[in-house]
């Protein structure tokens, strides 16, 4: 999974909580979701991230 994945859990994260969530009035519902898709997000920025290298030959 890569830039793919991410774009994939931006698009969730506006389809979701605006469709299936849209009638959960309490703080568990899209504020939950985002926060999940936050921390999804954080980690597949890591793993796509992992194998940069810095270069000192600036």
């Amino acid at each position: 999974m890569n830039k793919t994945g991410v774009w994939a859990v931006v698009l969730l994260s506006y389809l979701v909580p605006y469709t299936f969530l849209s009638n959960v009035a309490l703080w568990y519902g899209s504020f939950l979701f985002w926060t999940f898709a936050g921390l999804v997000v954080i980690a597949l920025n890591v793993f796509i991230t992992k194998d940069f290298e810095e270069h000192s030959n600036d």
